[in-house]
C-alpha cells in the first residue's frame, strides 16, 4: 500500500510540470500588454520598454519559461501579481480557507442528500419514490447555479431577511452558498448512488444476507450501500477537486474573497502571474485530492486493497 501511494504521489510531479507548462504557454500568446497593465495609459513607450526589460517580457518565450519553472520548482516562488505587487503565493493561500470551507461544506451537503436519495430511488425501483427522486435529480442537474443563487438571495436575504447576502464572516454566510452550490452536486451523486446499488442489489451476497435473516435496513446500508460506494466515491472526490475552482459564480455573488473570484479579477485585468499561481495551486489540490480518492477506494474495498498490498 505504503508503494502504490509513493508511486501516485510521484506521478503528480510530472502532471504538475505539464500544467505550468500549458499555462504559461496560454498566458504567453494572449493579447494585452503587462507594463501597460502596471504603469497605465499614460506612461511613455520609453517607460513601457524598460518596465517590459525590467519584468522579462523582452526575453524569448524558452528564456520565460525556464526562468518561471526555476522559480516555482526551485524556489517556490509563483510571482509577484501586476496588479497589487503582492505575492501570488501569499495571497492565494490567503484566500484558500474561504473556498475550501465553501467546497467542503458543499459537498458534506451533497453527500448527506445525494446518497440516501439515491439509496431511496434504488430500492424503490419504478415505484413514485424513484421517480420523483430522479425527477427532483434531473431538476437540480439542469438548474443553472448562478439561477438559483439569485433565488436564495432574494428569498432569504431580500424578502425574509433571515440570511446576510454577502459576505464570508460566519457560518450563517456560507448557507446559502453551500446550498446553491451543493443541489448540482446532491443530484449528481443520487443519480450514481441510485446506478450503482441497482447494480448491487441483484448480486448473490444479498440474497445470501438476507436469507441469514439479516433486517433489510443492514443488508441495504451494511452491504450493499459499501460495495456500491466506489464509483460514488470518485464522483465526491471530482467534487471536491472541482470546487476549488469551480465554485466561481458563488464565490462572485455572494463576495466571498475564494480562490475563484481571485483568478477570475486576474484574468480580466491581465494579471499573468495570479492566473498561473491560481491555476497551479489548484491543480496541486485536485491531484492531492485524486490521491485521497484512490487510497479511500482501498479502504472501501478489501479486494482492492489487497491488489495495493501485492
Amino acid at each position: 500500500m505504503g508503494k502504490y501511494i509513493l508511486k501516485r504521489f510521484l506521478w503528480i510531479i510530472p502532471v504538475i510540470l505539464c500544467v505550468s507548462v500549458f499555462v504559461f504557454t496560454l498566458m504567453y500568446f494572449t493579447p494585452g500588454d503587462p507594463a501597460q497593465i502596471i504603469l497605465g495609459t499614460n506612461a511613455t513607450e520609453e517607460m513601457y520598454e524598460a518596465k517590459r526589460e525590467e519584468l522579462g517580457l523582452n526575453d524569448p518565450y524558452i528564456v520565460q519559461l525556464s526562468n518561471f519553472l526555476k522559480n516555482v520548482f526551485l524556489r517556490g516562488d509563483l510571482g509577484t501579481s501586476y496588479k497589487t505587487q503582492q505575492d501570488v503565493l501569499e495571497q492565494v493561500m490567503i484566500r484558500m480557507p474561504y473556498t475550501m470551507k465553501l467546497a467542503f461544506g458543499s459537498v458534506i451537503l451533497s453527500i448527506l442528500v445525494g446518497i440516501p436519495l439515491g439509496v431511496i430511488a434504488a430500492t424503490n425501483q419504478y415505484s413514485w419514490k424513484d421517480n420523483l427522486s430522479m425527477f427532483a435529480a434531473l431538476f437540480s442537474v439542469s438548474m443553472p447555479s448562478f439561477w438559483f443563487a439569485l433565488l436564495l438571495v432574494m428569498l432569504f436575504s431580500l424578502n425574509l431577511r433571515w440570511l446576510p447576502s454577502t459576505g464570508a464572516d460566519t457560518i450563517l454566510h456560507y448557507i446559502m452558498p453551500c446550498v446553491s452550490v451543493a443541489v448540482g452536486g446532491a443530484a449528481g451523486i443520487a443519480r450514481q448512488t441510485r446506478s450503482s446499488m441497482l447494480e448491487v442489489i441483484r448480486q448473490d451476497y444479498i440474497t445470501t444476507a438476507r436469507a441469514k435473516g439479516m433486517k433489510e435496513r443492514a443488508v441495504i446500508y451494511k452491504v450493499a450501500l459499501k460495495n456500491a460506494l466506489i464509483p460514488v466515491v470518485t464522483v465526491i472526490g471530482m467534487q471536491i477537486a472541482g470546487m476549488f475552482g469551480g465554485s466561481l459564480v458563488s464565490e462572485v455573488i455572494f463576495s466571498i474573497p475564494g480562490v475563484g473570484s481571485y483568478i477570475l479579477n486576474a484574468i480580466t485585468t491581465r494579471d499573468y502571474p495570479t492566473v498561473r499561481g491560481g491555476v497551479l495551486i489548484i491543480s496541486i489540490c485536485f491531484c492531492l485530492i485524486m490521491l485521497l480518492v484512490d487510497i479511500a477506494y482501498a479502504m472501501i474495498d478489501p479486494r482492492i486493497r489487497a491488489q495495493y498490498e501485492k
